[in-house]
C-alpha cells in the first residue's frame, strides 16, 4: 500500500501569496467601470429611487391605520381609505418600474464590465514570462481569471441591491420616524447601526480567512489539473492510490479553512439575531409607553414597526452581503496580485519592430543567471552568419535550450546582449521578434482546435490551399486525410489525440507555413520513426535553405551536415567546427559524444575508425 506524502504544500510549487489589498481590487474594478460613464450612476439612482418609493408608501399605511382608529360609527371614510390604497399602488408601481429598469441596465453594463475584466486579465496574463508559467498551474490561472470577473458580478450586486438601498433606508427611515417620534427613531437607528457595526467588524476580521480559503481553493484546483493532465502516468505507474492520498491532503486543508470561515458566518448571524430580538423588545416596550401617554398613534407605531421590519431585513441581508463582498474581494485578490506583478520580460518604451534583412545572429558576451541560483550561460560569445546552419550539442544542462529561449526573449539576459542584424533584441517589440523566428520544439503542444487551425497558426492569414501545401511538405497530409474529419479534426487538449510523431510533423508544417528568416529546430525529428525522419529530412533541408538556422541536437547524426557545430557544456562553448573537423581532433567532448552514439546511425561513408557497434545513447 502506497503512503502519500504528508506535506500539504506539495502542490504549491513556488506559489506566492497575492500581494493585492482590498483597495487595489476595488481600484482595478473602478478603473474599468469608469469606461461606462453614465451606466452605473443611472443604475444606482434608479435603485435608490425605487427604495425611496417603497418606503414612502409606508406613510400611506400609517394614514390608513390612523383613519381606522379615528373612525366614528356612521362616518363615511371609504373615499379616504380608497385614496390611500390608490396612493400605495402608485408608489409601488414607481418602485416596480425603477427596479425593472435597473435589472435590465445592470445586465447590459455588468456583462460588459465582466467581459472587459476577462480581456484585461487574459491579455496581461499572456504577456507574463516563460518563468511565470513554469511556476504556476494552468488550472489555477484559469480559475483566477474567471474568479476575477465573477467576483465583480457579486460585488456589483451587493452594492446595487444591498449597500446603496441600506444607506437610503437608514437615512429615510431615521427622518421619517423622527418626524412623528424622535425616541423611536433613535431606538431603530441605533439598533440598526449596532447590528451593522458588529457584522462589519467580524466580517473584516474574517477576510484573512476568506483569502486563505481562496488560496487553498486554487491549490485544490491545481492538484486536480495536475493529476488530470498526468492521468496516463498515474495509470502507467499504478499511482491512483498515491494520488488519492495527495489530493486528500490538500482537500482536507481546504475543509479545515472552510469550516473556520463558515463558523464565523454562523457567529455573525447568531449575534445579529440576538440584536434583532433586543431592539424589537425595546421598540415594543417604549412604543407601548408612548401610546399610553398619548404621544404615539397606532398608525405611527405601525409605521415604526414596518420600518424596523424593512431595516431588519436589509441588515440581515447586509450581513450576508458584506461577507459575500469580502469573500468576492478575497477571490479577486489572487488575480489582481498577478495584474500588479511586474512582467519580467517587457518591451522598452517606444520599442520598434525588428527588420531582418539578413538574419545574422550575435550572442555578445551573454551571461544568464537563473533565479540568482546558478549561471546557466557564462559569457557566451557566438556569431551565426547569414544563412548559416549551426548545430548546438552538449550534455543535459549545457545551456543549449536556454540559448534559444533567450533568442526568443522568453527570458532576458543577465548581462551582454543578443543582436539580430545588429539590432539588440531587447530594444525591439517582442511580437516582431518572434514573428521573425520560427520554432519547431521537441515536444510540440497543439491547441484543441482543428488541424487546419493548428497549422495555420504559423501564418494566420494563410489560405486553406497554402496550409495544405505546407502539410504535404511536412508529410502531414497523408495521416490527416486518413482521419474521418480530415483537416477539420479537433486534436484534443495539447494535441493528445495525435501521436508524438504526428504532433511534430504538424509543428514542422506550421514552421514551413510561417517561413520566417530565422529557424530554430529543437530536436525536430526526435518523435519520428526512421521512415518518417527520412521523409522529413529532405523537407527540413529545403526549409533551411536561405535561412539562418540553429539546430539543437540530442542525436548527433542529425546535425552532421550542419555548416558548423557548437559544443556546449556547463554554460560555455567548448568547441566549434565541422563534424569532420571535430571528430578528427585528438580529444574533445564532441568526439566522446560521437563515439557513444556510433552505433547504427553512422552511414557507410563515415571514417572507419569511428565505426563501432555501440548502442546509441541520446544526450539531451
Amino acid at each position: 500500500m502506497q503512503k502519500a506524502d504528508t506535506n500539504p504544500n506539495i502542490h504549491k510549487a513556488k506559489r506566492k501569496k497575492p500581494t493585492a489589498s482590498v483597495l487595489q481590487v476595488l481600484s482595478r474594478y473602478l478603473r474599468v467601470v469608469r469606461a461606462y460613464r453614465w451606466g452605473y450612476p443611472t443604475i444606482i439612482a434608479l435603485s435608490s429611487l425605487g427604495h425611496i418609493a417603497l418606503l414612502w408608501g409606508v406613510f400611506y399605511y400609517k394614514q390608513f391605520f390612523d383613519l381606522l382608529t379615528e373612525y366614528v360609527p356612521g362616518q363615511n371614510i371609504t373615499p379616504e381609505l380608497m385614496g390611500t390604497i390608490w396612493s400605495v399602488l402608485a408608489v409601488n408601481v414607481v418602485a416596480w418600474l425603477c427596479w425593472r429598469t435597473t435589472t435590465f441596465l445592470q445586465v447590459y453594463f455588468q456583462s460588459g464590465v465582466m467581459r472587459d475584466l476577462r480581456n484585461e486579465a487574459f491579455a496581461y496574463l499572456l504577456d507574463h514570462s516563460y518563468a511565470f508559467f513554469s511556476d504556476n498551474f494552468a488550472g489555477s490561472l484559469v480559475q483566477r481569471v474567471n474568479r476575477y470577473a465573477n467576483s465583480f458580478d457579486r460585488i456589483g450586486d451587493r452594492i446595487i441591491w444591498d449597500f446603496v438601498p441600506l444607506a437610503v433606508r437608514i437615512v429615510f427611515i431615521f427622518f421619517g420616524i423622527w418626524y412623528f417620534s424622535a425616541p423611536l427613531a433613535i431606538i431603530v437607528t441605533l439598533g440598526a447601526l449596532s447590528m451593522m457595526a458588529v457584522q462589519a467588524l467580524i466580517s473584516w476580521f474574517k477576510i484573512g480567512y476568506d483569502t486563505e480559503k481562496s488560496e487553498q481553493d486554487s491549490v485544490v484546483t491545481g492538484a486536480l489539473a495536475d493529476a488530470v493532465t498526468n492521468h496516463t502516468t498515474i495509470q502507467s505507474f499504478a499511482g491512483a492510490t498515491y494520488e488519492r492520498g495527495l489530493f486528500g491532503i490538500v482537500n482536507q486543508a481546504w475543509c479545515r479553512i472552510a469550516r473556520i470561515t463558515w463558523n464565523i458566518d454562523n457567529t455573525i448571524e447568531a449575534c445579529q439575531s440576538a440584536l434583532v430580538v433586543t431592539v424589537e423588545f425595546f421598540l415594543f416596550y417604549y412604543g407601548i409607553q408612548y401610546w399610553q401617554e398619548g404621544a404615539l398613534t397606532l398608525g405611527t407605531f405601525v409605521l415604526a414597526q414596518t420600518y424596523f421590519g424593512h431595516i431588519t431585513g436589509s441588515i440581515w441581508n447586509f450581513g450576508r452581503a458584506i461577507r459575500d463582498f469580502y469573500h468576492s474581494v478575497a477571490d479577486a485578490k489572487e488575480m489582481v496580485g498577478i495584474l500588479e506583478l511586474p512582467q519580467q520580460v517587457t518591451d522598452v518604451q517606444h520599442a520598434k519592430k525588428i527588420h531582418v534583412a539578413h538574419g545574422e545572429i550575435t550572442f555578445d558576451d551573454v551571461t544568464f543567471i537563473y533565479q540568482a541560483e546558478r549561471a546557466v550561460l557564462d559569457h557566451v560569445k557566438l556569431r551565426v552568419k547569414t544563412g548559416e546552419r549551426v548545430g548546438l550539442v552538449g550534455p543535459s544542462g549545457a545551456g543549449k535550450s536556454t540559448l534559444v529561449k533567450l533568442l526568443f526573449r522568453f527570458y532576458d539576459v543577465t548581462s551582454g546582449e543578443i543582436l539580430i542584424d545588429g539590432q539588440n533584441i531587447q530594444k525591439v517589440t517582442q511580437e516582431s521578434l518572434r514573428t521573425a523566428v520560427s520554432l519547431v520544439p521537441q515536444d510540440p503542444i497543439l491547441f484543441h482546435r482543428s488541424l487546419l487551425d493548428n497549422i495555420r497558426y504559423g501564418r494566420q492569414n494563410a489560405t486553406d490551399e497554402e496550409v495544405i501545401t505546407a502539410a504535404k511538405l511536412a508529410h502531414c497530409h497523408e495521416f490527416i486525410t486518413g482521419l474521418s474529419d480530415g483537416y477539420q479534426t479537433f486534436v484534443g487538449e495539447r494535441g493528445i489525440k495525435l501521436s508524438g510523431g504526428e504532433r511534430q510533423r504538424v509543428a514542422i508544417a506550421r514552421a514551413i507555413l510561417k517561413n520566417a528568416p530565422i529557424l530554430v529546430l529543437d530536436e525536430a525529428t526526435s518523435s519520428l520513426d526512421s521512415h518518417s525522419e527520412m521523409l522529413i529530412q529532405d523537407t527540413l533541408d529545403t526549409l533551411m535553405k536561405g535561412k539562418t538556422t540553429i539546430v539543437i541536437a540530442h542525436r548527433l547524426s542529425t546535425i552532421r551536415k550542419m555548416d558548423r557545430i557548437i559544443v556546449m557544456n556547463e554554460g560555455k562553448i567548448l568547441e566549434e567546427g565541422s563534424h569532420e573537423g571535430l571528430i578528427r581532433k585528438r580529444s574533445g567532448l564532441y568526439k566522446k559524444l560521437w563515439k557513444l552514439q556510433a552505433g547504427g546511425f553512422i552511414p557507410d561513408d563515415s571514417p572507419v575508425e569511428d565505426k563501432k557497434e555501440e548502442p546509441e545513447i541520446e544526450i539531451e
